[in-house]
């Protein structure tokens, strides 16, 4: 016989080949092929050639047909200088066809028996992995959706999808949200770890938009600590961790939970958990900010309550995230959250590349859903208060802004006048560069220096970005964006054409 099969010696190959996390059944069938020194294919249920090298079955095709269709358990055959067997694989349903040109030996047919039990014991295992993978990406799917359905405020679904796997997960009012912040390489491992940290009591997401992050939804208090352990002594992991929110605020704890990540990262230990620090919108009269908000929004109060409910929800999370994060996060396309985020700026008159028109936009944005969560808070009459020119005149307001930015002036590098040009042009090192005379690497320097001192996230956009930019318009630095819902007679031609 030729080959590798002289003497014993190929029953340690096979073993070791077959060894779990060892070769694959590519691997194994051509060891085979060169086992017996000749062709060897493996062919699927259909017939279709699964690995090995093809063979010509036109002589024997009716015969490897009926060792396909299992009317058969094995075959030989001999004709046209060659000699095959062909046996049928029992489980994972297969044939191997083996051709030589010399007769097969005792040694021969024993090397091709043992190697085709090898192989239903390597597909058995490779079906099985591929069926738990297959569960495990179903799963991770299934809670993808459910906070997708949460961060549109759709508890009911969401509870409803839960309780089929996860029965009593959302059966509470409120939670919190975490998100823990790894590499990409090491996040899959991170979600396990999760898993296991919360005991399967928390609604554990791989982020749609962002890499390295793992999302984590808990109503159970502790997680937080149980969280924290999983960071340890690791460099590159940080944990973030929102307040306690209602269910139909999930978004809300997201964004929390993003900006505490952002803390996280100056922390020695880490980890930061949202802080309740004073917000802007807490320094305005509810009755001028509710009022304010109200008329602002008003042009989306003609659409219809589906679309006008999916329209705030997406045009909240578009100016959070980029339109493609935005996307991912509401499970729909790109261009459609484009498309719904063209349709607020026009009803509400505005462009949202100036970023003062995304801070005020999301102000009002916020104060509609705290009021639409809690009564005590839902806007009564609008009065002269509401005005917009006293809205960020206030003096508690304006000492609160006067503060924040004051930090900027202790760096001699001018941080402030950076980040106020940075703002004024929407955004774009480049285009503040040019005004500033400096380089655009230097201008995004200077404001990667400012986060730190704000103790807000400012490259990254988001909630803590608009804080700042809302400072600059209380402090008088920056003007404040117009806005047709500030003119109900303009808002309400539009709404009605």
């Amino acid at each position: 016989m030729g080959g590798r099969g002289d003497g014993w010696g190929w029953e340690r190959e096979l073993l070791d080949l077959l060894r779990p996390g060892g070769s694959s059944v590519r691997q194994v069938v051509a060891w085979l092929a060169d086992a017996v020194g000749g062709a060897v294919c493996l062919h699927d249920d259909t017939g279709a050639v699964v690995a090995g090298t093809e063979l010509d079955s036109g002589p024997f095709e009716s015969l490897l047909g009926d060792v396909v269709a299992g009317r058969i358990a094995s075959a030989a055959w001999e004709g046209q200088g060659r000699h095959l067997r062909m046996v049928r694989l029992s489980g994972p349903a297969g044939v191997v066809t083996v051709s030589r040109t010399a007769p097969f030996e005792r040694r021969d047919s024993e090397i091709v028996a043992r190697t085709v039990q090898g192989l239903e014991l390597l597909l058995r295992a490779r079906q099985g992995t591929e069926s738990e993978r297959r569960l495990e990406r179903a799963t991770s799917d299934l809670r993808l959706a459910i906070l997708q359905l949460l961060m549109v405020e759709d508890t009911v679904s969401a509870r409803r999808v839960a309780a089929g796997l996860w029965p009593g997960l959302l059966d509470t009012d409120t939670a919190c949200v975490y998100v823990v912040e790894s590499g990409p390489e090491e996040r899959d491992r991170l979600a396990e770890e999760c898993l296991h940290a919360t005991a399967e009591q928390a609604l554990v997401v791989r982020c749609p938009a962002m890499d390295g992050h793992v999302i984590v939804v808990t109503p159970r208090e502790g997680v937080a600590g149980a969280l924290r352990s999983l960071i340890g002594s690791r460099p590159r992991v940080f944990l973030g961790g929102s307040a306690r929110q209602s269910l139909a605020r999930t978004a809300t704890a997201y964004g929390q939970a993003v900006s505490a990540l952002a803390v996280a990262h100056f922390r020695p230990d880490q980890a930061a958990v949202y802080a309740e620090r004073t917000h802007p919108e807490r320094l305005i009269s509810p009755a001028a900010l509710h009022g304010w908000a109200a008329r602002v929004l008003g042009p989306f109060d003609g659409l219809p309550h589906h679309t006008r409910a999916e329209l705030l929800a997406t045009t909240r999370l578009g100016l959070e995230f980029t339109a493609v994060s935005a996307a991912k996060v509401l499970g729909v396309s790109r261009n459609t959250v484009r498309a719904r985020m063209e349709r607020a700026e026009t009803l509400l008159g505005t462009d949202f590349t100036d970023l003062t028109a995304r801070a005020v936009v999301h102000l009002a944005l916020s104060a509609h859903e705290s009021a639409a969560h809690d009564p005590d808070r839902a806007p009564g009459p609008t009065s002269a208060d509401a005005e917009d020119a006293d809205l960020f005149a206030g003096p508690a307001l304006r000492s609160w802004a006067h503060d924040l930015l004051a930090r900027l002036d202790t760096d001699s590098r001018d941080l402030r006048r950076t980040v106020r040009t940075w703002i004024a042009a929407g955004g774009n090192a480049e285009r503040a560069a040019q005004t500033l005379g400096f380089h655009a690497q230097t201008v995004r320097e200077h404001v990667r220096a400012a986060e730190p001192v704000l103790e807000r996230r400012l490259l990254a956009g988001g909630g803590d970005l608009y804080e700042v930019v809302l400072a600059h318009l209380a402090s008088g630095d920056l003007a404040q964006p117009a806005l047709r819902g500030a003119d109900q007679d303009e808002s309400d031609s539009l709404v009605h054409r």
